[in-house]
Order: structure tokens, then C-alpha cells, then sequence
């Protein structure tokens, strides 16, 4: 869908439906919601007054104008209650609004921008944007069939003074931002036999060379050589060979800050000797969702062109199960060093982030977020569809990330690196266990992959509760959510901006 910033009334736009809104109850509606009822005459007001149409958030109506004004449809959304309207209030409601134009087969709208009194037009407008891209995604994947027609196919955000670029700056954003969620969405949602570590490569570096990229994909002999056996030793159990990809923006500004962005990449997991139970493994191509919301990104990142140097790693593999596959008891050594005794071979995603953190440092960056679906202790501690958590070992990476999650309303929650989780992570035969058992194990988890950070600056987050949805909220169709991607490229925004600062 093409979306752009137009100047002019909107009760004077011929289209197919025009977007309008109301907050929860006002009775005497303002702005271009006034407006447009004047031209109809009160057919709004009839409609509140009437008590069929309350501003309830998310609510929708569909008014037909029988040619009193040029648009064949006047879409309203509810807002909600004004002083709780928020950034994501208005992302929801474009949700709604657009997936009901879609609905109607329109293809040419026109919206009002929402929360424009109370929101800078800028992120109201990007937030309009991201909720409407993001609602209308549609994975068809394999099926086989013709793919249904497309609607709408063009979106105006109705503004009254053609100079005002600010709408234009929010929609470029919204467009890049949700063209990063796409691309991990698509992923993610991508059966196993396709997504392979080889594909994501492969996905990477076309984004690559669409939005100005580095890339370089590392190959088992190049891993080798680096002595990344953490990573090598999940990976030596499939048919299917391991890659690490590197993406860079702004590569080679030595006059700007790094930031280091890692992502799991894990393309299927059976849980290897430690299997996982059928029903467990039924989800278990989103393992790599981390991986894919780091790839996303780095391509929001690039279109945002943000004045600071990107790089995401994302080591890629398959954990499977053969005569080649590491056991429980086997010990691994990982790239700096540090021997792992193999408790589950289904802890396996913090060591593929064990040998990229480690490789991180190389960089020597001003912060590292790691991003995976580690533990399904976090899901039990947090929820499903709720929040990520995140350990961190520096307050204002935390802070900033929290701010992010504020934005983006991609939801985490901080927890704890206390110290006596190391307990739980002793070994007799190895430097640390790669798990700490059941008790605690979201914790104990990040305590180890903190052995594989030498930098100040560092956080992780487990995303294992917020990889898929069932289709909850408006802008999230049932499958894969693209978390991350969102909450990834706001962080490295203000962490430009702080660098500003």
C-alpha cells in the first residue's frame, strides 16, 4: 500500500473511505470529525446521540454519504478516552480503521491523523502508518492458489497546509519501520525446510544491497577458525550448515559510536538429545526470531539513516538430532576461552549467543543488546503475549531500552543478574554448566551469557513469550508478531540521539 501526506479538507476528498474519529464520550465532536458531519449533515452526531457510536477504543462505524460529499464511505474509529489516548492508541486505531476499509475492498483512503492535538503530527503519523502496514500483512507462504487482491492500494494522511513536511518525516519512518517488521515476520513464519540458515544468509544479503548495507556471511571452516565451538557444537548434529551473518550500517564511520545488535538464530530446534515433547516442538521454527528481528532492524536502521554505526550479528543453525549431535556431559569450549559442560542439549540458543558476544567485542561498542528466544522460564515468569524480559548490566541501557518499549509498546520487563545465580552454574569438569536448572533458569540463563560479555554496557532480551500471537491486537495478525524489530531500531534512535546529547 502506498502511503503518502496530502494537503486539503477531508470532507472534500473524493475517495473510496475517509477516517475519522472520536473520543470516548464527546458528544459534540471538533476538528475534521465536525467538519465532515456538518457535510453530512449531523449524520454523526445522529449516530452518538442515538448512543450507536460511544469513541470506545477500537470501536468502528461505516457511514454511506449517497453523494451529499465525494468519498463513498466515512470510516469512523473510536479513540477511547482522551487523556489515556497514547502513540499506540493510535497505531490501534489506524489498525482498525484500515482493516476495515480492507474489508470494504476500497482501495483509494483517506484519513484524518489521529491524536494530531495531543501527539507531535510526526509520530502520530508514523504511528498511523506502522499500524496500518503492519494490520494488512498477510503471510500465505506454500498455499497454493492465486493470492487474493490487495486492499486499500493507497493511503493519503490528510493534512491543511501542503508545507507541512512533518506527516511526510513520520510516514518515511513508519515505512521503514514496518518494512523491517515484514521482512522478520516473513522469517519467522517461513516453514524450517525453507528458512534454513543458508536462506537467512541469503534474505540478508539481498536487504543488504537494497538499503546500502555491509554484509559478510561467515561459513562453517571461517567459524573454525575462530574457534567459535559453542556455536560449532549445536550445529554439528544436522545436514544443514551453520552461518554467522554480519550486517553493518554506517561501516567503516570511525567518528560515530557502535552499537551491536545480536540475534538467535536458531532455524529449527528439536532440543536435540534433550528432546523436546511433539507438542513442544510444534513452534519451534520461530527459534530464530531474535535473529530475524536483528535482520529487520538493521534494515529499518538503514532507511531511518541514523547517525550512528549498526552491527547485527546473528549466529544461524539447526539443532537436530544424529550420530554427530552433541550430548548431555559433552564440554565445548567457546571462542574466548571458557569451557561449557552440556547439561541439556536444548539449552542450546545461549551458546550460539555465547560465541557472538564474544565476537561483539571486536567492535569495541558503546553498548550490546542480544535478543532471543531463550527460556520458557521467562514465558512462565512474564506470560504469553505479554512482555520480554530483559537482564542488563548498565542502568541507562536498561532505561533506554524501557523508553523504547514505551514507544513502540513492545513491552519488557527488567530482571535481575543477581550473583547467586553462578551457583547454579558449576561445574566439575567444565568452567560453567550451560544451564542452571529448572529453578530459576530465566535468570541463570543471562547470568551465563554474562561470562561471554567483556564490554560495560550490556543487556539481553528474552523474547520467547512475544514470538508469536494469536492475533490479539489489530496491527498483529495471528502468527509470527516481528517483535523486536520496533523495539531494536527506536533504542538505536535514542541512542544516536544520546550520543547527540
Amino acid at each position: 500500500m502506498d502511503i503518502q501526506a496530502a494537503a486539503g479538507r477531508l470532507e472534500s476528498y473524493a475517495a473510496d473511505a475517509i477516517i475519522v474519529n472520536l473520543f470516548e464520550g464527546v458528544t459534540d465532536p471538533n476538528g475534521a470529525t465536525d467538519t465532515v458531519d456538518k457535510a453530512l449533515n449531523g449524520a454523526l452526531r445522529a449516530l452518538i446521540k442515538d448512543g450507536d457510536f460511544t469513541g470506545q477504543a477500537g470501536q468502528v462505524a461505516v457511514l454511506y454519504p449517497q453523494g451529499v460529499i465525494p468519498a463513498r464511505r466515512v470510516i469512523l474509529v473510536g479513540l477511547g478516552a482522551p487523556e489515556k489516548l497514547t502513540i499506540d492508541g493510535v497505531r490501534r486505531a489506524a489498525a482498525h480503521a484500515i482493516l476495515k476499509a480492507r474489508d470494504l475492498k476500497a482501495a483509494h483512503v483517506a484519513s484524518v491523523i489521529h491524536g494530531a492535538g495531543s501527539i507531535a503530527i510526526e509520530d502520530a503519523a508514523r504511528a498511523i502508518t506502522e499500524g496500518s502496514l503492519m494490520a494488512l500483512y498477510d503471510y500465505r507462504g506454500q498455499k497454493s492458489g492465486q493470492k487474493p487482491e490487495a486492499f486499500p492500494k493507497r493511503l493519503d494522511l490528510v493534512v491543511l497546509d501542503e508545507k507541512d513536511e512533518r506527516a511526510a518525516a513520520g510516514i518515511q519512518a513508519g515505512m521503514a519501520v514496518a518494512a523491517g517488521v515484514e521482512i522478520a515476520r516473513d522469517l519467522a513464519n517461513l516453514p524450517p525446510n525453507i528458512c534454513t540458515p543458508a536462506y537467512m544468509a541469503q534474505v540478508a544479503a539481498e536487504l543488504a544491497q537494497t538499503v546500502g548495507l555491509k554484509v559478510e556471511v561467515l561459513e562453517r571452516r571461517q567459524m573454525e577458525v575462530l574457534k567459535m565451538g559453542a556455536l560449532l557444537g549445536v550445529a554439528q548434529g544436522s545436514d544443514t550448515p551453520p552461518r554467522f551473518i554480519i550486517l553493518e550500517h554506517n561501516a567503516g564511520r570511525d567518528d560515530l559510536e557502535t552499537v551491536v545488535l545480536v540475534g538467535k538464530g536458531v532455524t529449527f530446534d528439536t532440543g536435540g538429545y534433550s528432546i523436546k515433547t511433539a507438542e513442544g516442538m510444534v513452534t519451534m521454527k520461530g527459534d530464530m526470531s531474535g535473529g530475524a528481528a536483528v535482520i529487520g532492524a538493521l534494515g529499518a536502521i538503514a532507511g531511518l539513516k541514523l547517525p550512528l554505526h549498526v552491527v547485527g550479528l546473528i549466529p544461524a543453525a539447526d539443532n537436530m538430532i544424529s550420530g554427530h549431535a552433541y550430548r548431555p556431559q559433552d564440554v565445548i569450549t567457546a571462542s574466548n576461552g571458557v569451557t561449557i559442560e552440556v547439561i541439556s542439549t536444548d539449552a542450546e540458543g545461549r551458546l550460539l549467543l555465547a560465541d557472538a558476544l564474544v565476537y561483539a567485542s571486536r567492535y569495541q561498542p558503546s553498548a550490546v543488546v542480544d535478543i532471543a528466544t531463550l527460556t520458557g522460564a521467562c514465558v512462565v515468569a512474564l506470560g504469553e503475549g505479554i512482555a520480554a524480559g530483559v537482564f542488563s548490566t548498565d542502568d541507562r541501557l536498561r532505561d533506554t531500552l524501557l523508553a523504547s518499549a514505551d514507544f513502540t509498546a513492545e513491552r519488557v520487563w527488567p530482571l535481575p543478574l543477581f550473583p547467586e545465580y553462578e551457583k547454579a552454574l558449576e561445574s566439575q569438569t567444565a568452567d560453567l554448566k550451560n544451564t542452571g536448572g529448572r529453578m530459576g533458569g530465566v535468570g541463570t540463563s543471562a547470568v551465563f551469557l554474562k561470562h561471554f560479555v567483556d564490554y560495560p554496557a550490556w543487556a539481553h532480551v528474552d523474547m520467547a513469550g512475544v514470538m508469536s500471537t494469536m492475533g490479539d491486537v489489530p496491527y498483529v495478525p495471528k502468527g509470527a508478531t516481528g517483535y523486536g524489530v520496533r523495539l531494536l531500531t527506536d533504542f538505536a534512535s535514542r541512542w544516536a540521539a544520546r550520543g547527540k546529547a
